[in-house]
Protein backbone atom coordinates (compact mmCIF):
# COMPACT_ATOMS: atom_id res chain seq x y z
CA UNK A 1 0.00 0.00 0.00
CA UNK A 2 1.14 3.18 -0.84
CA UNK A 3 -0.15 6.62 0.64
CA UNK A 4 -0.10 9.97 -1.50
CA UNK A 5 0.07 13.68 -1.06
CA UNK A 6 0.36 16.01 1.94
CA UNK A 7 -2.77 16.08 4.67
CA UNK A 8 -5.05 19.43 3.82
CA UNK A 9 -3.70 23.04 5.69
CA UNK A 10 -6.93 24.80 5.56
CA UNK A 11 -8.81 23.82 8.78
CA UNK A 12 -11.95 25.65 8.17
CA UNK A 13 -12.85 23.72 5.23
CA UNK A 14 -11.27 20.41 6.52
CA UNK A 15 -13.16 20.82 10.12
CA UNK A 16 -16.32 18.76 8.78
CA UNK A 17 -13.72 16.00 7.48
CA UNK A 18 -12.59 15.64 10.99
CA UNK A 19 -12.14 11.30 10.40
CA UNK A 20 -10.02 11.82 7.30
CA UNK A 21 -6.03 12.35 7.17
CA UNK A 22 -6.43 14.12 3.81
CA UNK A 23 -4.40 11.47 2.38
CA UNK A 24 -5.55 9.55 -0.68
CA UNK A 25 -4.26 5.83 -0.28
CA UNK A 26 -3.75 3.49 -3.09
CA UNK A 27 -3.56 -0.62 -2.71
CA UNK A 28 -1.88 -1.48 -6.38
CA UNK A 29 -4.11 0.11 -8.72
CA UNK A 30 -7.59 0.70 -6.54
CA UNK A 31 -7.58 3.75 -4.91
CA UNK A 32 -9.25 3.04 -0.97
CA UNK A 33 -11.80 5.65 -0.64
CA UNK A 34 -12.67 7.04 2.52
CA UNK A 35 -16.58 8.28 2.90
CA UNK A 36 -17.43 10.14 5.83
CA UNK A 37 -18.40 8.48 8.79
CA UNK A 38 -21.67 6.78 8.56
CA UNK A 39 -22.04 8.68 5.21
CA UNK A 40 -21.34 7.93 1.07
CA UNK A 41 -19.82 11.08 0.13
CA UNK A 42 -16.49 12.86 0.92
CA UNK A 43 -15.80 16.63 -0.14
CA UNK A 44 -12.49 18.39 0.19
CA UNK A 45 -10.17 21.07 -1.16
CA UNK A 46 -7.22 18.99 -2.21
CA UNK A 47 -3.96 21.04 -2.43
CA UNK A 48 -1.81 17.65 -3.34
CA UNK A 49 1.29 18.04 -5.32
CA UNK A 50 1.90 14.09 -6.12
CA UNK A 51 0.85 13.09 -8.93
CA UNK A 52 -1.15 9.69 -9.01
CA UNK A 53 -0.16 6.70 -10.91
CA UNK A 54 -3.09 4.53 -12.98
CA UNK A 55 -5.37 3.46 -10.56
CA UNK A 56 -9.58 3.13 -10.09
CA UNK A 57 -11.88 3.43 -7.50
CA UNK A 58 -15.80 2.08 -6.96
CA UNK A 59 -16.86 5.91 -5.99
CA UNK A 60 -17.87 8.52 -8.68
CA UNK A 61 -15.06 11.35 -8.74
CA UNK A 62 -15.80 15.24 -9.32
CA UNK A 63 -12.71 17.10 -9.93
CA UNK A 64 -13.44 21.37 -9.51
CA UNK A 65 -9.72 23.12 -9.89
CA UNK A 66 -9.83 26.15 -7.86
CA UNK A 67 -6.36 27.69 -8.80
CA UNK A 68 -4.09 26.57 -11.45
CA UNK A 69 -4.20 23.51 -13.39
CA UNK A 70 -4.94 19.92 -13.05
CA UNK A 71 -4.28 16.74 -15.28
CA UNK A 72 -6.17 14.06 -15.43
CA UNK A 73 -5.96 11.05 -18.41
CA UNK A 74 -9.47 9.23 -17.82
CA UNK A 75 -10.58 6.16 -20.14
CA UNK A 76 -7.23 6.75 -22.40
CA UNK A 77 -8.55 10.63 -23.19
CA UNK A 78 -6.29 13.43 -21.74
CA UNK A 79 -7.80 16.41 -20.07
CA UNK A 80 -6.40 19.96 -18.65
CA UNK A 81 -8.75 20.75 -16.44
CA UNK A 82 -8.83 24.71 -15.68
CA UNK A 83 -10.73 26.71 -12.84
CA UNK A 84 -14.59 26.35 -13.93
CA UNK A 85 -13.87 23.16 -15.48
CA UNK A 86 -15.65 20.39 -13.94
CA UNK A 87 -14.38 16.57 -14.74
CA UNK A 88 -16.57 13.38 -14.18
CA UNK A 89 -14.35 10.32 -13.83
CA UNK A 90 -17.22 7.45 -13.35
CA UNK A 91 -17.07 4.74 -10.74
CA UNK A 92 -14.39 2.16 -11.87
CA UNK A 93 -12.77 3.77 -14.48
CA UNK A 94 -9.12 3.63 -14.63
CA UNK A 95 -7.44 7.22 -14.59
CA UNK A 96 -3.95 8.89 -13.72
CA UNK A 97 -3.15 12.23 -12.03
CA UNK A 98 -0.52 15.26 -12.97
CA UNK A 99 -0.76 17.36 -9.81
CA UNK A 100 1.25 21.07 -10.56
CA UNK A 101 3.99 22.18 -7.99
CA UNK A 102 0.85 24.28 -6.41
CA UNK A 103 -2.84 24.63 -6.67
CA UNK A 104 -6.21 23.46 -5.53
CA UNK A 105 -9.20 21.78 -6.20
CA UNK A 106 -12.16 20.47 -4.89
CA UNK A 107 -12.50 16.70 -5.31
CA UNK A 108 -16.12 14.85 -4.56
CA UNK A 109 -16.17 11.22 -3.73
CA UNK A 110 -19.91 10.17 -4.38
CA UNK A 111 -21.06 6.12 -4.03
CA UNK A 112 -24.28 6.33 -6.25
CA UNK A 113 -24.94 2.78 -5.91
CA UNK A 114 -28.32 3.07 -3.87
CA UNK A 115 -29.25 5.33 -6.60
CA UNK A 116 -28.06 3.48 -9.78
CA UNK A 117 -30.87 0.48 -8.92
CA UNK A 118 -33.59 3.50 -9.26
CA UNK A 119 -35.93 3.12 -12.50
CA UNK A 120 -34.37 5.15 -15.17
CA UNK A 121 -30.62 5.60 -14.34
CA UNK A 122 -30.01 3.04 -17.05
CA UNK A 123 -29.73 5.85 -19.23
CA UNK A 124 -27.20 7.72 -16.95
CA UNK A 125 -25.12 4.62 -16.66
CA UNK A 126 -24.93 5.07 -20.19
CA UNK A 127 -23.23 8.36 -19.78
CA UNK A 128 -21.30 7.17 -17.31
CA UNK A 129 -19.55 4.70 -19.02
CA UNK A 130 -17.25 7.49 -20.70
CA UNK A 131 -15.56 10.48 -18.34
CA UNK A 132 -17.60 14.00 -18.49
CA UNK A 133 -15.80 17.19 -19.01
CA UNK A 134 -18.14 20.15 -18.35
CA UNK A 135 -16.85 23.96 -19.78
CA UNK A 136 -18.86 26.73 -21.00
CA UNK A 137 -17.59 25.16 -24.69
CA UNK A 138 -18.77 21.17 -24.02
CA UNK A 139 -22.11 21.79 -22.46
CA UNK A 140 -23.19 25.93 -23.07
CA UNK A 141 -26.92 25.19 -22.05
CA UNK A 142 -26.48 23.37 -19.01
CA UNK A 143 -22.93 24.36 -17.40
CA UNK A 144 -24.34 27.17 -14.72
CA UNK A 145 -26.81 25.06 -13.96
CA UNK A 146 -24.16 22.07 -13.53
CA UNK A 147 -21.74 24.25 -11.42
CA UNK A 148 -24.29 25.49 -9.55
CA UNK A 149 -25.62 22.18 -8.36
CA UNK A 150 -22.29 20.95 -7.70
CA UNK A 151 -21.54 24.60 -5.31
CA UNK A 152 -24.45 23.91 -3.60
CA UNK A 153 -23.49 20.18 -2.96
CA UNK A 154 -20.33 21.46 -1.33
CA UNK A 155 -21.70 24.00 0.56
CA UNK A 156 -24.73 21.60 1.87
CA UNK A 157 -21.27 19.21 2.86
CA UNK A 158 -19.44 22.06 4.66
CA UNK A 159 -22.15 23.37 6.97
CA UNK A 160 -22.34 20.38 8.89
CA UNK A 161 -26.32 20.75 9.10
CA UNK A 162 -28.61 18.00 10.18
CA UNK A 163 -30.05 17.09 7.01
CA UNK A 164 -26.77 18.12 5.03
CA UNK A 165 -26.02 13.79 3.50
CA UNK A 166 -29.95 14.62 2.28
CA UNK A 167 -29.38 17.55 0.56
CA UNK A 168 -26.19 16.19 -0.90
CA UNK A 169 -28.06 12.87 -2.10
CA UNK A 170 -31.02 15.09 -3.42
CA UNK A 171 -28.02 17.25 -5.47
CA UNK A 172 -26.69 14.38 -6.66
CA UNK A 173 -30.25 13.09 -8.62
CA UNK A 174 -30.89 16.50 -9.70
CA UNK A 175 -27.49 16.52 -11.25
CA UNK A 176 -28.16 13.10 -12.81
CA UNK A 177 -31.56 14.31 -14.29
CA UNK A 178 -30.30 17.50 -15.87
CA UNK A 179 -27.86 15.42 -17.18
CA UNK A 180 -30.23 12.75 -18.66
CA UNK A 181 -32.78 15.75 -20.10
CA UNK A 182 -29.63 17.28 -22.22
CA UNK A 183 -28.53 13.89 -23.18
CA UNK A 184 -32.22 13.11 -24.65
CA UNK A 185 -32.31 16.14 -26.69
CA UNK A 186 -33.67 13.89 -29.80
CA UNK A 187 -32.69 16.67 -32.41
CA UNK A 188 -28.91 16.52 -31.47
CA UNK A 189 -29.01 12.74 -30.49
CA UNK A 190 -30.35 11.86 -34.35
CA UNK A 191 -29.67 15.08 -36.62
CA UNK A 192 -30.89 12.70 -39.56
CA UNK A 193 -33.85 11.27 -38.58
CA UNK A 194 -37.19 12.59 -38.97
CA UNK A 195 -38.85 14.63 -36.53
CA UNK A 196 -41.81 12.96 -35.61
CA UNK A 197 -39.48 9.68 -35.09
CA UNK A 198 -36.42 11.74 -32.74
CA UNK A 199 -38.42 11.14 -29.55
CA UNK A 200 -39.86 7.71 -30.43
CA UNK A 201 -36.12 6.65 -31.27
CA UNK A 202 -35.05 8.06 -27.93
CA UNK A 203 -37.94 6.11 -25.95
CA UNK A 204 -37.04 2.80 -27.55
CA UNK A 205 -33.68 3.14 -26.61
CA UNK A 206 -34.02 3.66 -23.56
CA UNK A 207 -35.85 0.83 -23.45
CA UNK A 208 -33.27 -1.56 -24.90
CA UNK A 209 -31.34 -0.18 -22.66
CA UNK A 210 -33.64 -1.21 -19.65
CA UNK A 211 -34.09 -4.84 -21.69
CA UNK A 212 -29.86 -5.14 -21.99
CA UNK A 213 -29.64 -4.44 -18.13
CA UNK A 214 -32.28 -6.95 -17.41
CA UNK A 215 -30.68 -9.76 -19.81
CA UNK A 216 -27.03 -9.02 -19.74
CA UNK A 217 -26.18 -12.23 -18.62
CA UNK A 218 -28.46 -14.04 -21.41
CA UNK A 219 -26.24 -14.46 -24.94
CA UNK A 220 -27.18 -11.36 -26.88
CA UNK A 221 -26.31 -10.48 -29.58
CA UNK A 222 -26.34 -7.97 -32.09
CA UNK A 223 -28.90 -9.40 -34.67
CA UNK A 224 -31.16 -9.85 -32.27
CA UNK A 225 -31.03 -7.00 -30.41
CA UNK A 226 -31.84 -4.93 -33.78
CA UNK A 227 -34.31 -7.33 -34.80
CA UNK A 228 -36.10 -6.78 -31.47
CA UNK A 229 -35.99 -2.61 -32.08
CA UNK A 230 -37.15 -3.25 -35.74
CA UNK A 231 -33.86 -2.12 -37.46
CA UNK A 232 -31.16 -3.72 -39.36
CA UNK A 233 -28.07 -4.54 -37.71
CA UNK A 234 -25.96 -1.68 -39.84
CA UNK A 235 -28.99 0.92 -39.01
CA UNK A 236 -29.46 -0.25 -35.43
CA UNK A 237 -25.23 -0.23 -35.11
CA UNK A 238 -25.27 3.29 -35.85
CA UNK A 239 -28.04 4.83 -33.87
CA UNK A 240 -26.82 2.54 -30.79
CA UNK A 241 -23.34 4.69 -31.20
CA UNK A 242 -25.37 8.12 -31.44
CA UNK A 243 -27.01 7.33 -28.29
CA UNK A 244 -24.70 5.64 -25.82
CA UNK A 245 -21.09 6.47 -27.45
CA UNK A 246 -20.67 2.73 -27.88
CA UNK A 247 -20.74 -0.12 -30.19
CA UNK A 248 -23.47 -2.93 -29.30
CA UNK A 249 -20.52 -5.31 -28.35
CA UNK A 250 -18.48 -2.87 -26.13
CA UNK A 251 -21.60 -1.84 -24.31
CA UNK A 252 -22.41 -5.41 -23.63
CA UNK A 253 -18.99 -6.17 -21.72
CA UNK A 254 -19.08 -2.94 -19.86
CA UNK A 255 -22.68 -3.76 -18.41
CA UNK A 256 -21.20 -7.42 -17.44
CA UNK A 257 -17.91 -6.25 -16.12
CA UNK A 258 -19.59 -3.93 -13.86
CA UNK A 259 -22.23 -6.35 -12.84
CA UNK A 260 -18.96 -8.83 -12.16
CA UNK A 261 -17.84 -6.48 -9.83
CA UNK A 262 -20.64 -6.30 -7.97
CA UNK A 263 -21.20 -10.18 -7.82
CA UNK A 264 -17.48 -10.69 -6.84
CA UNK A 265 -18.37 -9.45 -3.04
CA UNK A 266 -20.15 -12.41 -2.70
CA UNK A 267 -18.25 -14.81 -1.17
CA UNK A 268 -20.73 -17.63 -1.93
CA UNK A 269 -19.59 -17.71 -5.44
CA UNK A 270 -16.66 -18.68 -7.19
CA UNK A 271 -14.81 -16.56 -10.08
CA UNK A 272 -16.56 -19.23 -12.54
CA UNK A 273 -20.01 -18.55 -11.24
CA UNK A 274 -19.13 -15.36 -11.32
CA UNK A 275 -18.31 -15.04 -14.81
CA UNK A 276 -20.92 -17.33 -15.85
CA UNK A 277 -23.66 -15.28 -13.99
CA UNK A 278 -22.21 -12.16 -15.84
CA UNK A 279 -22.82 -13.45 -18.94
CA UNK A 280 -19.43 -14.60 -19.96
CA UNK A 281 -18.56 -17.39 -22.01
CA UNK A 282 -15.47 -18.59 -21.01
CA UNK A 283 -13.02 -17.79 -17.76
CA UNK A 284 -10.55 -16.70 -20.01
CA UNK A 285 -12.36 -13.90 -21.76
CA UNK A 286 -13.58 -12.66 -18.13
CA UNK A 287 -10.42 -12.42 -16.70
CA UNK A 288 -9.00 -10.68 -20.07
CA UNK A 289 -11.86 -8.51 -20.35
CA UNK A 290 -11.92 -7.40 -16.70
CA UNK A 291 -8.08 -6.96 -16.26
CA UNK A 292 -8.46 -4.50 -19.10
CA UNK A 293 -11.24 -2.93 -17.93
CA UNK A 294 -10.28 -2.35 -14.23
CA UNK A 295 -6.42 -2.97 -14.02
CA UNK A 296 -6.35 -6.15 -12.27
CA UNK A 297 -7.50 -9.78 -12.36
CA UNK A 298 -11.22 -10.55 -10.77
CA UNK A 299 -9.20 -12.76 -7.87
CA UNK A 300 -7.46 -9.37 -6.62
CA UNK A 301 -10.12 -7.12 -7.10
CA UNK A 302 -11.79 -9.73 -4.80
CA UNK A 303 -9.49 -9.87 -2.46
CA UNK A 304 -8.54 -6.45 -2.16
CA UNK A 305 -12.24 -5.79 -1.72
CA UNK A 306 -12.77 -8.09 1.15
CA UNK A 307 -9.92 -6.93 3.09
CA UNK A 308 -10.79 -3.35 2.88
CA UNK A 309 -14.79 -3.93 3.04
Amino acid sequence: MSILGDPLKDESLNRINWDFAGYRKLSGTQELVEFHQNSSCRIWLNNQTDDFPTHWHSALEIIMPVENHYDVIAGGIEFHLMPENILIIPPGMLHSITAPSWGQRFIFMLDISSISVLKGFVGIQALLAHPILFTRQTYPLIFDDVYQILIKMRNEYFSNSEYAELMVQSLILNLFVKMGEHHNNADELFPNVKIGKQKEYVAKFNQLLEYIDEHYMDELTLESIASMAGFSKFHFSRLFKQYTDFTFCDYLCYRRIKAASELLGRSDLSITEVALNSGFPSISTFNRLFKQQLGCTPREYRTKNQKYS
